[in-house]
């Protein structure tokens, strides 16, 4: 199968030549360090993870309101009872979340070096458990805002 696949694609190369062209990288192009690549990857992991193409497509509000038992307007974060539905906070909080709780992982994976202090070891340890059980903890009270009497 493969070698039928790969004969029919090279079936216009039988015909065209490719050129041998040498092409150089600019001198004022550089690559970017791993920090500058891991806070795009982040930054991009906040906004997808807060739903900003959703956001775009449906144009939700910000934030939302409900009147309360007096007639009182006052408002909300969480669009509840709606699981596919959000309003921009609600997202973004909830994205927060989620990217603590990932960096969280990030500083327990650099608890590995053993060159390191013992001492700092155990620190970071304590800030990745911290970080992963508050994301964990608080993301299932906004579950439970969202959907009450869900996970009961």
């Amino acid at each position: 199968m493969d070698s039928l696949i790969e004969s029919v694609y090279s079936v216009p190369y039988c015909v065209l030549v490719t050129p041998n062209l040498k092409l150089k990288r600019p001198s004022w192009v550089k690559l970017p360090s791993a920090m500058t690549v891991y806070s795009i990857v982040l930054l991009s992991y906040f906004l997808v993870c807060g739903g900003i193409i959703y956001d775009v497509i449906i144009e939700p509000p910000a934030i939302g309101s409900t009147v309360d038992e007096h007639g009182h307007s006052r408002p909300v974060a969480f669009m509840p009872y709606r699981v596919n539905g959000q309003y921009i906070m609600e997202g973004l909080a909830s994205s927060l979340l989620f990217t603590i709780g990932a960096l969280g992982f990030v500083i327990l994976d650099k608890t590995h070096n053993p060159s390191g202090p013992k001492l700092n070891r155990i620190f970071l340890i304590s800030i990745g458990f911290a970080f992963i059980i508050v994301s964990f903890f608080t993301t299932w009270i906004f579950m439970r805002m969202k959907l009450p009497g869900y996970l009961q």
